[in-house]
């Protein structure tokens, strides 16, 4: 009986949560896009290509993401470049000089800032239409047929930078042709030119690079600012008489670093290696990729825009290359500098980013984020020492690729709680992995760094709590004067309390008594949130919450970073609820896409499926184009938000993808509960491999609205507690777990490194 239940479990797992995403998911379109951010997405962190047509042109819009004019913001740092002249500067309500010192100039120069790498174009055979276009997200190619039977095939490698291309049943010659960026156009003028709208990148003032062709190869050469250059190369070769395959590759070097392979030798050797071994290496990386979490889901549109944020995913995150910033590795193909610059935003954007790695099991891409972070430590303390005249760590809200600080409003751009939020994700490194190692050598420093700092930079009130000389909560009042409060915001309570909260927690963990006891002695010194006579979280002392804004930056206690739980009881449960209830009471006026994607993880927070499922379906049919990416305004113009402008960022794609999870998966309290946040009208539903803290990993099934089995692996070994989701249960199978007694509905695992329990609904 035992085998007989071990076959049927294990069956159940293969024939209902496949480890690859259904075909269904797929983008299919009948016809190429004709502006760039509703291309094809292709990429691998590295490189990546926006595959649309311009004009009679097939377009690659070529991209890397370590392309970056780095040339220091002009006029930034003056001698006034200090946390204390702000300071005084507020005091004496004198806050124009900030503005124009620190703000003005990140809207009036071009640079520093991320730039787009070029194109390859193919000219298409006169009278010829598309029959299909579809992203297949399994392999990570772009396919397109016309209707006289030609056909492409494309995708960038998944562990190269290389980009490959394949076109066969040719009735005529088709050949790629190097478009390079218009450095020397000419620059218009009178038109609106902000960070949102971007800059001709003729203002860059580089001298237009040279395009050479040698038989089959064609290679285009740009340098940029103080000595840095990159190479665009493609070569290709005929087949047969109506096939031809090619490969290229975009490449950068900076002056003092590491020589790359440039583009060319790297076109040279793919080229040797050909497009179907690098295919099958290809395939290789993307099938561990998909392996490793997957849901189904009743509601088609959550399910395929989850698959399409995991692709997206895959293809922007990647140890050994850049972080996600806001457009990752496809910068804008319109001339113009990418809104925002295409920098790091650390007030928000790069954290959402990566919100879905921990539960969704991909821990190793997330690892990309923490090694860039890593990487810049030393920029960091120096940009800490200068601007805010303490010793430990303090991060810049908006960087270059080097973590140099960019400006911009002030109150963000350099927050002094920056490396708190950062610190969240070292954190949750830890506890999704339990890799002990990992929280030595280098969690645990970067908080005890950040805890150190806000103690140095903290002062004592009149009541002897302690304090930010200046707090602020992103970003309500925008960059005005009263942006900046005396007494601290929700918001940076909320990230000085957790850091020293985590901080405590790693220390226990390490067996460091004394700086336990430091650190809970620092974070009893701070006070109370700041919450109204109806339970509702304020952004500071002084001021409710009394306008729609995008960022919900004074309900962080709630989430991310779960200081205020809904498993702590009523009061928590009124706050949670009653501050939820006057975010939408007040409305969605000036909400964009990923307050919507925040919205959602916080319903899930909240235990209502219903209000989660329906805040993710309207930031999946309001606020993303066609190739599923988001772009911060309404596109259906439906009352959504009063934004409908349509600027790309990413970080809203990837939260939205953390908040199907939250429906599906919570460990943040200290136990593992299954399905917490569903719409009762959800009957079927399944999911498998996503991971829960402690290291575990989860399988669950719901079978005509009841969960039916559970599988629990653990990876690394320890206890974890099953909130049970059923009344009855059986043992299925279990290897190296113990299971303690049920008690108040739960159960606690006891597990060896490997073990793994299945427990089934026995009152089915």
């Amino acid at each position: 009986m035992k085998k007989i239940l071990i076959c049927i479990a294990v069956l159940w797992f293969h024939q209902n949560v496949a480890s690859q995403p259904a075909s269904k998911n797929n983008l299919r379109f009948s016809h190429l896009a004709t502006v760039w951010d509703e291309a094809i997405p292709l990429g691998n962190a590295t490189i990546g290509a926006l595959i649309w047509q311009k004009d009679d042109h097939l377009r690659f819009s070529l991209d890397r993401s370590d392309i970056w004019d780095l040339r220091p913001l002009k006029g930034l740092h003056r001698n006034e470049f200090r946390y204390k002249w702000i300071e005084q500067q507020v005091l004496k309500n004198d806050y124009k000089p900030v503005q124009e010192y620190f703000d003005a100039p990140y809207d009036r120069e071009p640079a520093p800032s991320k730039i787009p790498a070029g194109a390859l174009e193919f000219k298409m055979p006169a009278n010829t239409k598309i029959k299909i276009v579809q992203l297949i997200l399994e392999t990570g190619v772009c396919e397109v047929e016309w209707d006289n039977g030609m056909q492409l095939q494309t995708f960038v490698h998944a562990t190269q930078p290389a980009g490959w291309f394949r076109f066969r049943n040719l009735k005529e010659d088709i050949l790629p042709q190097l478009v390079a960026p218009p450095y020397q156009d000419e620059i218009k003028e009178g038109g609106e030119v902000n960070s949102l709208v971007g800059d001709d990148l003729a203002r860059l003032g580089y001298k237009q690079g040279s395009i050479k062709q040698q038989g089959n190869r064609i290679t285009y050469k740009q340098e940029g600012w103080g000595g840095f250059s990159y190479e665009i190369a493609v070569q290709w070769q005929q087949v047969n008489p109506s096939t031809i395959e090619g490969v290229w590759s975009v490449s950068s070097q900076y002056p003092y670093k590491k020589i790359n392979s440039s583009a060319s030798e790297v076109t040279d050797k793919r080229m040797r290696i050909g497009m179907e071994k690098d295919f099958a290496s290809h395939l290789t990386w993307w099938k561990d990729f998909w392996s490793k979490s997957s849901i189904r889901l009743p509601d088609s549109l959550l399910e395929k825009q989850w698959y399409l944020e995991q692709y997206k995913f895959g293809s922007a995150a990647r140890r050994g290359a850049p972080p996600i910033s806001l457009q990752a590795v496809w910068t804008a193909d319109n001339g113009r500098i990418p809104p925002w610059k295409g920098d790091f935003h650390h007030d928000l954007n790069t954290q959402l980013s990566y919100w879905p790695a921990y539960s969704g099991n991909h821990l190793e891409e997330a690892l990309g984020y923490l090694d860039h972070l890593d990487e810049n430590k030393a920029n960091y303390k120096r940009y800490t020492k200068l601007f805010f005249e303490k010793e430990g760590l303090a991060v810049p809200g908006v960087t270059t690729l080097d973590g140099t600080e960019m400006g911009g409003w002030t109150q963000y751009s350099l927050s002094p709680t920056i490396s708190a939020w950062l610190a969240q994700h070292y954190y949750l490194q830890w506890r999704y992995s339990m890799d002990k190692t990992f929280l030595q050598n280098r969690a645990y420093p970067w908080l005890k760094e950040t805890c150190t700092f806000l103690e140095n930079i903290t002062v004592k009130d009149d009541k002897g709590f302690r304090k930010l000389p200046l707090s602020s909560s992103p970003e309500i009042n925008d960059n005005h004067v009263s942006a900046w409060f005396l007494q601290n915001t929700n918001y940076d309570l909320a990230l000085m309390k957790f850091s020293f909260t985590a901080a405590a927690e790693m220390a226990e963990a390490l067996g460091l008594t004394k700086e336990v006891a430091r650190w809970k002695k620092t974070l009893s010194e701070f006070g109370d949130f700041s919450i109204t006579s109806q339970n509702e979280l304020m952004f500071a002392a002084t001021l409710t919450y009394n306008q729609s804004h995008r960022h919900f930056s004074h309900l962080m206690a709630i989430h991310p970073l779960s200081l205020i739980k809904w498993e702590d009881g009523e009061k928590a449960q009124s706050i949670i609820k009653n501050t939820i209830a006057l975010l939408e009471k007040t409305g969605p006026d000036y909400w964009c896409g990923y307050s919507y994607s925040w919205l959602g993880n916080l319903m899930a927070r909240a235990k209502d499926g219903e209000g989660a499922a329906k805040a993710l379906q309207i930031f999946s049919k309001a606020f993303c184009l066609p190739n599923s990416f988001h772009v911060n305004g309404d596109q259906t113009k439906s009352g959504y938000s009063k934004f409908t402008y349509r600027p790309f960022t990413l970080e809203g794609n990837f939260a939205f993808a953390a908040g199907v999870q939250e429906m599906l998966l919570q460990s943040y309290a200290g136990f593992i509960e299954v399905m917490p946040a569903v719409p009762n009208t959800w009957k079927d539903i399944s999911f498998r491999k996503l991971r829960a803290e402690g290291a575990f990993l989860v399988d669950a099934q719901k079978e005509n609205g009841t969960i039916s089995t559970i599988k629990i692996v653990s990876e690394k070994g320890g206890t974890t507690r099953l909130k049970l989701p059923f009344e009855k249960w059986k043992l299925a199978s279990a290897k190296a777990i113990t299971i303690g007694k049920s008690a108040n509905g739960f159960i606690e695992l006891t597990c060896k490194t490997g073990g793994f329990v299945i427990l089934k609904n026995d009152s089915l």
